[in-house]
């Protein structure tokens, strides 16, 4: 059993917690956050937290093997290195960094320290993906044409200028980084490198000073093309699909909502799914009902445990960072941009 503490007490910080109540591996004892509220006061209490004055104070606890950073991206990095000099495992939220200078001297910090690191790319983990990855694997899509991915949610509307999301230096490109890096990640476990992309992104409606509509084209290393739209001012949905020689498959599910219950936002990723082969009916059913976070922050609590390793190699936590910074760089030059 891992005793973690959570840095961050924002709505997804608490469903973190919530996640991870009657786990076997790990569970929260400690919290940090920039604002103690009533709210989280109340959360904190009744999930038997102690609340530390700071994220410092943490890494000086030697009841904490563990720390889960659920903080502005553009932290991310720095703690990621001061949680690892302090010895402490280390679990980000994604994205896990914004440039891949970044995200080196973050994965640099953890193997020099030899603890474990673990990124929330919670969807990866969920058995749906897995069937999906080893359909692939096993040749029964054929070759690879194309995927595409779309997610959205309302949340953008509901953003105040207060709060960090509502700052374009924090969260360039609007759904990029609270939902479409998820895609992402899933484009690179199933299709390997992406080369590089071209992207649109500006702002309709929203008040806030944070885009509401995002497109992305990508181009893999291996030859296939991609697709990601994110939108953060209509209906919640998220779709992803993957064209193949012998058919297509396509998952569909929810996206993180704010105001949901934290059932809601915890199981409900994944819902109806199809397989249409070039020949034949489709086949289509319902995914299982699955906490992936849960299972997440297990994979981690294992791997610091001294169990497998973290699932998502490091190699393309760096990567994932690499093309967040190309797709932010293309929005701005509005031309095709190499990923570094």
């Amino acid at each position: 059993m891992i005793n973690a503490a959570m840095v961050g007490l924002g709505w997804w910080g608490r469903t973190v917690v919530e996640s991870a109540q009657g786990s076997d591996f790990i569970r929260f004892v400690a919290g940090a956050t920039r604002t103690v509220s009533p709210e989280v006061k109340a959360f904190a209490d009744s999930h038997k937290l102690r609340l530390a004055e700071n994220f410092e104070t943490l890494l000086t606890d030697p009841n904490v093997q563990a720390v889960v950073l659920c903080t502005p991206h553009s932290m991310h990095s720095r703690q990621v290195i001061a949680a690892a000099q302090a010895g402490k495992h280390v679990f980000c939220e994604k994205p896990f960094a914004l440039v891949k200078g970044e995200a080196e001297a973050a994965v640099n910090a953890v193997r020099k320290a030899g603890v474990a690191l673990g990124l929330g790319y919670n969807r990866r983990f969920h058995p749906e993906m897995t069937k999906l990855r080893e359909r692939i694997r096993s040749g029964a899509l054929g070759t690879v044409l194309h995927v595409e991915a779309t997610m959205t949610f309302p949340n953008a509307l509901l953003l105040k200028p207060t709060q960090w999301r509502a700052h374009r230096e924090e969260t360039p490109c609007g759904g990029l980084t609270p939902m479409g890096v998820h895609a992402i990640d899933g484009m690179i476990d199933l299709c390997g490198p992406i080369d590089h992309v071209f992207c649109q992104s500006f702002r309709r409606v929203v008040e806030v000073d944070s885009d509401d509509t995002t497109s992305i084209l990508f181009r893999m290393k291996e030859g296939m093309s991609g697709y990601l739209g994110t939108i953060t001012a209509t209906g919640p949905g998220f779709s992803f699909q993957v064209f193949g020689s012998k058919g297509w498959v396509r998952l569909e599910g929810m996206t993180h909502v704010a105001g949901a219950s934290s059932e809601e936002r915890r199981t409900r990723l994944f819902g109806t799914c199809r397989f249409q082969p070039t020949k034949g009916e489709a086949e289509v059913w319902q995914a299982e009902t699955l906490d992936a976070g849960r299972v997440t922050l297990e994979a981690f609590a294992k791997a610091a445990s001294g169990g497998p390793a973290f699932p998502i190699p490091v190699e393309e936590m760096i990567h994932g960072a690499a093309v967040t910074e190309a797709v932010v760089r293309s929005a701005d030059s509005q031309k095709v941009e190499r990923v570094p």
